[in-house]
């Protein structure tokens, strides 16, 4: 068995150092994509819940109950309503969280005022 180089030995060394100066680059990478997800998902929630409150304020219920409602699933979120015609509408909004907490997640529904 013979023993390595010294061009062996500095081969070693420099694999580890590239992997040393990859490796927070890839920990970045991944972080900054299982955020996305995470605001996606927020996004996503605060769509159903502006649908929902639209929904609610046309069948009659009142801003209170909806913003209620609103808020248990979503805290810390906020909705404005306005009338276009027959439609109710909300517009919504919520800041991200973690490390897009200076995001902020909009979404709006619409609903035919009236409707069963």
């Amino acid at each position: 068995m013979r023993s390595p180089s010294a061009a062996d030995r500095r081969q070693r060394g420099s694999v580890t150092a590239e992997f040393a100066v990859t490796l927070p680059a890839v920990a970045i990478v991944l972080t900054v994509c299982l955020a996305s997800v995470q605001l996606g998902g927020q996004q996503m929630r605060l769509q159903d819940a502006a649908g929902g409150a639209a929904r609610s304020i046309a069948r009659g219920e009142s801003h209170a109950d909806a913003r209620a409602r609103f808020s248990s699933l979503l805290p810390g979120a906020h909705f404005d309503v306005r009338w276009q015609g027959e439609l109710v509408c909300v517009d919504a909004g919520a800041s991200g969280s973690g490390l897009l907490a200076a995001l902020t997640v909009t979404a709006g529904a619409c609903s035919l005022a009236g409707g069963g």
